[in-house]
């Protein structure tokens, strides 16, 4: 199969007969860093004009015979191939050939292209964003025009899932979270001897912004996640072009009843959630900071107003609609696999949130700018 002949140039490698998977056990045995050993220095020639027959795993292999060769130093020639075997020879050299190290760029570099790639990105998700919103208002506009179109069944039952049915961890986090701040303030307060102030940590940071943020994050993480699970599932089995077939728009049949329902279950979540942080803020003042229930409710009353309810509650249905959204549109620009399923609701839920802080924080500097 491959005989080895000493010269004065070098070593000279005779390949013959049927270089085959079928032969393997004798192609394999042959092992070229044995040549350093036996006083070959710097080339060696391997002539392939004896070959009959090759095939994939034969090519495979001289491959492997130069590659080995590079690494103990030595020059290994090829000579005498037949053209019938070039083409095949190349092709395994294209695929398995050894591959250049990429180059590393630098940190500046590295940071200059990120900005680079992310501004087409958010121009991309901005326009989809738009796209989304204005189809969606579009269906509603045809909803109101023809009430009969309108999906009441569904718009139930998706508010009974991100609504009702969510109650529950709604409002033990933020019967938890409630109790955390009091908890943290009446420690820090007592130092100074202000520990009724605590009163007015909880009653105004609850009713204003942790109570509709918090609420709205963990819809974000729930009912968004969902949504577009949900959506992508229905565009990977193309259930989404069967609804279009039948005549009916997508966006008023599957898009519409979850955002509205997430629009009125929103609100609903943050009001007894922030009911919940009360109470919880309410309990650790009592239990940890020694302040009875009537104080504490006497302290409330005076120290937060209707207005700081409002701002929360004004929040909700905003950021619900974002989330709302976010969710939707991603969902319908899931692909025909499950790793585009798992990536498109992960960039879902991260867009949401992101949002949701973002709305939070305008509406922040137009409330404080109208005095609220």
């Amino acid at each position: 199969m491959l005989k080895q002949i000493l010269t004065n140039d070098g070593l000279y490698l005779k390949a013959a007969g049927a270089w085959t998977a079928a032969n393997a056990h004798l192609l394999e045995s042959y092992d070229i860093s044995e040549l350093r050993r036996k006083g070959v220095k710097e080339s060696a020639v391997l002539d392939v004009g004896g070959i009959k027959a090759l095939d994939t795993y034969g090519a495979w292999l001289i491959e492997r015979l130069v590659r080995r060769a590079r690494a103990c130093g030595l020059t290994l020639e090829i000579v005498n191939l037949p053209e019938r075997f070039t083409k095949l020879v190349q092709a395994v050299h294209v695929t398995h050939g050894e591959r250049k190290p990429a180059k590393r760029t630098g940190s500046v570099s590295m940071f200059l292209e990120t900005i680079g790639r992310f501004f087409p990105q958010f121009a991309e998700d901005l326009a989809i964003f738009a796209e989304t919103l204005g189809a969606i208002f579009s269906a509603l506009l045809r909803v109101v025009i023809h009430p009969r179109r309108f999906r009441l069944t569904s718009a139930v039952h998706h508010f009974d899932r991100v609504g009702w049915q969510a109650m529950p961890i709604m409002l033990l986090i933020s019967f938890l979270i409630g109790a955390i701040i009091a908890q943290q303030g009446i420690f820090h307060f007592r130092k100074f001897g202000a520990d009724t102030y605590v009163v007015d940590l909880v009653g105004i940071l609850v009713l204003r912004e942790i109570g509709v943020l918090l609420i709205a994050i963990m819809s974000a993480g729930r009912s968004g996640s969902s949504y577009t699970a949900e959506l992508g599932s229905m565009k990977m089995r193309e259930e989404i072009d069967a609804v279009r077939t039948m005549g009916l728009d997508p966006v008023e049949v599957l898009m519409l009843p979850r955002v509205l329902a997430l629009i009125v279950a929103v609100p609903v979540l943050v009001f007894f959630g922030s009911l919940a942080a009360l109470y919880g803020g309410g309990l650790v003042a009592w239990l940890y900071g020694g302040m009875s229930p009537a104080i504490f409710i006497s302290r409330l009353q005076e120290a937060v107003s209707v207005n700081h309810f409002e701002v929360g509650i004004i929040k909700a249905p905003f950021m619900a609609l974002v989330i709302g959204i976010v969710a939707c549109g991603e969902g319908l620009r899931v692909k025909g696999s499950a790793e585009s399923l798992g990536k498109r609701t992960t960039t879902s839920v991260v867009k949401s949130i992101f949002l949701v802080i973002v709305l939070d924080g305008l509406f922040a500097i137009f409330f404080a700018s109208i005095g609220m």
